[in-house]
């Protein structure tokens, strides 16, 4: 029986990998920067959503969607969606926040979030997966209100725009 129970236990800890949480589910029309937030307005190189995590392209001169398993590139966040664009439109990034509210129910036991590896999302970091480029974007401060400074906590500066 003690065999049965270790095999067991073994199993469940290497063959069935690991439950992660989702990606943070913004409710756009609750999304609100604080009174310190730094934005600009830049092209938008892809369809955007309020609240999805974005990189500069150098090369095409926008803003696209962060991707964690995409590319190194990709993963680099430089701002959050402060308002939703289509490609060729401008769109309003958030270049960081001491208080923002992403619209999102945040989790104090689990702080840090990361960019994800679903284009645009922001999961725990938790959910960084083997191959992703691990991208630290937001520390939860409350349920409801976080810091969004992901050059200061990357500890490097993100391409942003000129």
């Amino acid at each position: 029986m003690k065999h049965l129970l270790l095999c067991l236990a073994l199993l469940f800890t290497f063959v069935i990998p690991p439950l992660h949480a989702a990606d943070l589910t913004i409710t756009t029309t609750s999304f609100v920067t604080g009174a310190n937030a730094k934005t600009k307005v830049g092209k938008a190189g892809a369809a955007i959503t309020i609240g999805q995590l974005l990189y500069f392209d150098e090369s095409a001169g926008t803003w696209k969607l962060c991707d964690a398993d995409a590319s190194a590139a990709a993963a680099k966040c430089g701002g959050i969606a402060g308002s939703a664009a289509a490609s060729g439109q401008d769109v309003i990034v958030v270049l960081e926040d001491d208080d923002l509210t992403p619209g999102a129910t945040l989790s104090m036991s689990a702080p840090i979030y990361v960019v994800s590896g679903t284009a645009g999302g922001i999961a725990p970091v938790a959910d960084l997966g083997e191959g992703d480029f691990p991208s630290p974007v937001i520390i939860a401060k409350s349920a409801a209100k976080c810091i969004f400074k992901p050059a200061a906590i990357r500890g490097t500066a993100a391409t942003v725009a000129p």
